[in-house]
């Protein structure tokens, strides 16, 4: 992975993936959140938000830690939907996350560090999906299912 060594003992990146309607993240770390923690939804699904709280460890710092969040199905495959201009394409979000130390932060504190996706809506069959985030060889996900008609 570009910008981390895979033989590294690095301590471990924390996470969590929150399903939310609405959220909006701060450069602070912080993330404001509406409607947080469902796990169940209807067809078409509608605009909602995938929240990522993130503990990156120290000795992480000043890294680039390529990011990968992806919505897959039950099975674990990449869902594929239509783009307006008729392609399919895969639902992800692909992205690098570097922070800094802070001055007077105490040595092996972790770092905060966070985003917020908003998603439009999206014609999923009923069935179980989750939104899987993948950073240094981790995974975190949260599921949620589509109920049918």
């Amino acid at each position: 992975m570009h910008g981390v060594d895979p033989d590294s003992s690095a301590s471990p990146v924390e996470a969590q993936v929150i399903l939310c309607d609405a959220a909006v993240a701060e450069p602070s770390g912080k993330v404001h959140m509406l409607g947080a923690g469902w796990s169940v939804t209807g067809a078409p699904t509608p605009p909602h938000a995938v929240a990522v709280l993130m503990k990156i460890p120290w000795d992480l710092a000043n890294q680039k830690l390529p990011v990968v969040l992806q919505l897959v199905d039950a099975d674990g495959r990449a869902v594929v939907v239509s783009s307006p201009d008729g392609r399919s394409q895969t639902i992800e979000s692909r992205a690098e996350v570097e922070v800094g130390r802070p001055p007077g932060l105490a040595h092996g504190t972790p770092i905060d560090a966070s985003f917020a996706l908003t998603v439009q809506p999206m014609p999923l069959e009923p069935g179980r999906y989750e939104w899987r985030l993948e950073i240094t060889d981790r995974s975190f996900s949260a599921a949620f299912s589509v109920r049918g008609p």
